[in-house]
């Protein structure tokens, strides 16, 4: 059973699966390109960055819910959560703030500063690469470096992740700002992004959920029990 976010990241991945579905019906699955179709691979790009952006963001709340929910005291948590609560009692000039974690109130301060987190990525209008994300999970959950974990096969090294997000995320905001790219924006290209972030997210989940499940004792989802092979 996936976490909320995956599910939520589901969902919206099928849209993209339909403008590839689109593609297809009207340009066939001959080789060459299809000039007039190119608007459906421009739009896949920004809608895959936009759901990987979400996806990032709804995990980071449902894991800081999971800590403030299940974590025994302020105590059991880890010392980067902690820095995170004392950094933001050292901005309050209120000689009594540090009264607020008494009892429950470090949930209070966990949950106001993902809200603030929250405000500050829709002033500045951030995008959603490594360096964004390492700095959302690291200021959220005490995760110092989530992207450490974008590693599989032979191929997808943890830098080569990293620099094939950015590069793609760059290409959205070419997209996005100007309409148009350097270079021509082809099915293939769509289809290799959406399996790429499909996996960005599975690997991330994964890392989050460790993450939580060390804190509080208990995973943000139960793992699924093997079948008997008969």
């Amino acid at each position: 059973m996936p976490s909320k976010a995956y599910k939520i990241f589901g969902e919206n991945a099928g849209d993209i699966q339909r403008l590839l579905d689109i593609h297809e019906e009207k340009g066939g699955t001959s080789r060459g390109r299809r000039y007039r179709l190119e608007v459906l691979n421009k739009s896949a790009i920004v809608l895959i960055t936009s759901f990987w952006e979400a996806y990032c963001e709804d995990l980071a709340a449902e894991g800081l819910e999971h800590i403030v929910t299940h974590a025994a005291s302020a105590a059991s948590l880890p010392k980067e959560i902690k820095q995170i609560i004392a950094k933001e009692l050292k901005k309050d000039v209120n000689e009594l703030a540090v009264w607020s974690l008494s009892d429950d109130g470090w949930k209070q301060v966990l949950r106001s500063n993902l809200q603030r987190l929250r405000d500050q990525r829709n002033k500045r209008l951030n995008t959603p690469k490594t360096e964004n994300i390492d700095n959302l999970f690291r200021n959220a959950l005490g995760i110092p470096h989530v992207s450490s974990s974008w590693r599989w096969a032979t191929k997808i090294t943890v830098t080569r992740a990293r620099e094939k997000l950015d590069d793609y995320v760059t290409l959205r905001g070419e997209i996005a700002h100007r309409g148009k790219a350097a270079k021509a924006v082809t099915k293939v290209k769509v289809k290799d992004y959406f399996e790429f972030v499909k996996k960005l997210a599975s690997k991330t989940g994964g890392t989050v959920n460790s993450h939580v499940r060390k804190i509080t004792g208990k995973p943000l989802w139960p793992r699924r029990r093997r079948r008997r092979l008969v």
